[in-house]
């Protein structure tokens, strides 16, 4: 069996555990890591070819970026010029349409696939909507997330000018609405309000209550523990109070991980183009041989 190559793009907690993912999968084996720093090599990476940029990389099939939310695009679009498919855990809900539309120029232009937006919201949570909405086709779906760490905000956060450090805990009130609760620590030479300012007015944050905490060591506070609690209560024909739920308690970037793995995969399956999840052939994320596959799982 050829084995799919596959390039991580960023080394931080998803690249982490990416790399776990890859190394559990029999069918991919690992083409080499792409770091700022490619010099600096923690011990568990010596094995592998760690370069700056993925043009110093031979036979790639598809790259893993694991890179923050807003560097995705330009990632994405270097990778699929160059003739590799990719993965992302890009996580602006409001973003996503135009992403989409911005990497399938570039993905058939280059004979390449993008799965976007390949976390578990958005990603695995997008398809159980999905599945809810049509086992319900009227109705009101609920998604609850936490209460845990969210890396996505944390990440915005600690882009703040002025922050070393931060956590974004999310925090659920029910129907979908959230606290965030941001720790930080505060550079010297900045005052804390108008560092706190700062974050609430990021799009991350300015749509949700959001507090804004100065701490005196967030690696003290963090835990990579998250969760979501989906609800729906909808009518299936003429047939209402139909209640749907769906629950999961997992660790935030290792489930990341496994389904940017997962995606890595079905990229491989897929038309030239730029989807979504919930675009993509279920089957087409689990390894295996497929008949076999419809037998235990259908």
């Amino acid at each position: 069996m050829k084995k799919i190559r596959i390039a991580v793009i960023g080394y931080g907690n998803i690249g982490k555990y990416v790399l776990e993912a890859i190394l559990a999968s029999p069918d991919f084996e690992v083409a080499g890591i792409v770091r700022r720093d490619p010099n600096n090599v923690p011990k568990e990476l010596r094995e592998y070819k760690i370069v700056k940029s993925i043009s110093e990389l031979e036979n790639v099939d598809v790259a893993a970026l694991c890179a923050p939310t807003r560097s995705v695009e330009a990632y994405a679009k270097e990778c699929l010029a160059a003739g590799i498919n990719t993965v992302d855990s890009f996580d602006i809900h409001g973003g996503i349409v135009d992403l989409r539309k911005s990497l399938s120029e570039v993905a058939i232009a280059n004979n390449t696939v993008a799965i976007i937006s390949a976390g578990w919201d958005p990603g695995t949570d997008s398809m159980i909507r999905s599945i809810f909405e049509f086992m319900a086709p009227k109705g009101l779906t609920y998604t609850n997330f936490g209460p845990g760490m969210s890396m996505g905000h944390s990440v915005a956060a600690k882009a703040i000018d002025g922050v070393a450090a931060a956590l974004s805990m999310t925090i659920p009130l029910g129907t979908s609405v959230h606290r965030r609760m941001v720790y930080i620590e505060v550079k010297d030479g900045y005052k804390f309000e108008d560092v706190a300012a700062a974050i609430k007015a990021d799009d991350y944050f300015a749509h949700d209550e959001t507090h804004v905490v100065q701490v005196d060591n967030v690696d003290n506070l963090k835990d990579m523990g998250h969760g979501v609690y989906m609800v729906r209560k909808g009518v299936s024909g003429s047939t209402q109070n139909q209640i749907l739920e769906y629950n999961m308690k997992i660790n935030n970037p290792a489930l990341t991980a496994q389904v940017l793995v997962a995606s890595a995969r079905a990229t491989m399956k897929q038309r030239p183009g730029a989807y979504t999840m919930i675009e993509v052939p279920i089957i087409d994320y689990i390894y295996g041989d497929r008949d076999a596959l419809i037998r235990k799982l259908v």
